[in-house]
């Protein structure tokens, strides 16, 4: 009996030593898993510095990488276009009459060059260290020290409101489908990206321009800005100027439901 129980008492010793318990189980688990992160970050590095490393862009390079490319592709879209509208004119016998409807429907939407009076209006961020130029006003949040996208379209709606018969921000003619939108601290247009300081070129009667200016409510609140935390804002008359033809593509894109 003792020989057996001894045999027994060994044996549930053994059986104890190399049970798999839910903590060994575990412990392999967190190695294998350990062991399999490795290995995935060696093979997505292919011995490079996965931090670090140079030939990775960033979303920013990538977004001006983008937006240049979009340039060059619109500049070449207009001199394709100006070969198209010169041939278009040799040989499509049209009568000058209906040459001259369709050149007026092309000035108003915006596709010719346009010559006149202009003014530009620039926007600018203030300094980052800016602080609280009149009593009575709390220290600025950054919020407060940017350029934002209700600033940009306060300019644009004011000098269309002001008569303007055509309007370029920064390198860029505005036709009716254009949108003015920003993103961070940068703006969009029409594919491409800008940095402030934004400049909006507009043609038409100085003085009315600059009385709707004056007029708009959004530009006065913006002014508040200017003159408390020194956001940039500068009118100035360009005397006789030439706007760009719009160079884009004139197709509507839209989201449609799905069949």
């Amino acid at each position: 009996m003792s020989n057996s129980a001894d045999s027994t008492g060994t044996e549930s010793s053994a059986d104890r030593r190399w049970a798999f318990r839910p903590v060994r189980l575990l412990t392999v688990g967190v190695f294998a898993l350990a062991g399999l992160i490795f290995f995935t970050s060696f093979h997505t590095a292919k011995g490079t510095n996965i931090r670090t490393d140079a030939s990775l862009l960033k979303l920013s390079d990538l977004i001006h990488e983008r937006s240049r490319s979009n340039g060059e592709l619109e500049e070449a879209n207009a001199a394709l276009r100006e070969d198209v509208e010169s041939l278009a004119e040799r040989d499509d016998g049209s009568t000058k009459a209906e040459d001259d409807k369709l050149a007026a429907l092309e000035e108003k939407a915006g596709t010719q060059k346009l010559t006149g009076e202009a003014i530009t209006v620039t926007l600018n961020d203030a300094p980052p260290n800016a602080t609280a130029k009149l009593p009575g006003y709390p220290e600025p949040q950054p919020d407060y020290l940017v350029i934002h996208q209700q600033d940009l379209q306060a300019v644009v709606n004011a000098l269309w409101q002001g008569g303007a018969q055509g309007i370029k921000v920064m390198d860029q003619r505005l036709i009716s489908t254009s949108a003015v939108r920003c993103v961070g601290n940068t703006l969009i247009l029409q594919g491409r990206v800008y940095s402030p300081p934004y400049k909006i070129t507009a043609v038409g009667d100085p003085e009315k321009l600059q009385q709707a200016l004056t007029a708009s409510p959004a530009i006065q609140n913006y002014m508040v800005y200017v003159n408390v935390y020194g956001l940039g804002w500068k009118v100035e008359e360009n005397g006789t100027v030439t706007l760009p033809g719009y160079s884009g593509t004139v197709n509507l894109r839209y989201a449609q439901p799905v069949q």
